[in-house]
């Protein structure tokens, strides 16, 4: 960046490569994208949310609630189910420096832009069929076994709760103290699985009203 903050880093770690972009900052920096060549990537919002989500059969961009905006498949994904949704162009700006154009599975590009000149990364990748049956199929979780997670973290915090409520009787004090940081992580977790499990928005929002009830 201008500032002299490293941007965009590309690294290979054995037959991949990965292109992470990261945010303008010197410390605590967070990462914005990252994109692999084994067709798996994703794109965050400032705020540290799942923008985009994309893998060997297709994408989908949502929007900085968790809610699912749009979906599509790629064209040579043999293991999509279902009606074809194609994909339709889409523009992203990370910050102001570095912005993201999706054309298809093959056509991905980082695009670098200060100071009157430009870089640009072409970070897609085309999967073969043979490629495709090697990879495993992405783990997706059922809507059963989401709505159990979402009830087991919730029950976790309520026992939490009632503890400091034994150890703190007065309100001032047990309300204001944070769940212990396995809770927190649990529920992150739980809210990224939504995005990324095939489900509908109805339940999506259904789970993360149990864990940040």
């Amino acid at each position: 960046y201008p500032s002299g903050n490293l941007a965009i880093i590309v690294v290979r770690e054995k037959k991949w490569l990965t292109c992470i972009v990261q945010e303008d900052k010197q410390s605590n920096v967070k990462i914005q994208a990252v994109f692999k060549s084994n067709g798996r990537s994703t794109c965050y919002y400032p705020n540290g949310a799942v923008w985009i989500n994309m893998s060997i059969q297709g994408g989908q961009y949502l929007d900085q609630a968790g809610s699912r905006v749009r979906r599509w498949m790629w064209p040579n994904s043999v293991m999509s189910s279902g009606p074809h949704v194609p994909l339709s162009p889409i523009f992203i700006s990370l910050n102001r420096h570095v912005g993201v154009r999706i054309l298809g599975q093959d056509k991905i590009t980082v695009s670098f832009l200060a100071m009157g000149q430009q870089a640009k990364f072409n970070v897609g990748t085309k999967v073969q069929v043979s490629d495709i049956v090697r990879l495993p199929p992405p783990t997706w979780l059922g809507e059963d076994e989401l709505l159990l997670l979402a009830f087991r973290v919730r029950i976790l915090r309520l026992f939490d709760r009632l503890r400091g409520c034994l150890n703190f009787p007065s309100n001032e004090q047990w309300d204001k103290i944070k769940p212990p940081a396995y809770l927190v992580t649990q529920t992150l977790k739980i809210l990224q699985l939504c995005t990324t499990s095939d489900i509908s928005d109805e339940l999506r929002s259904s789970v993360r009203a149990i864990v940040n009830a």
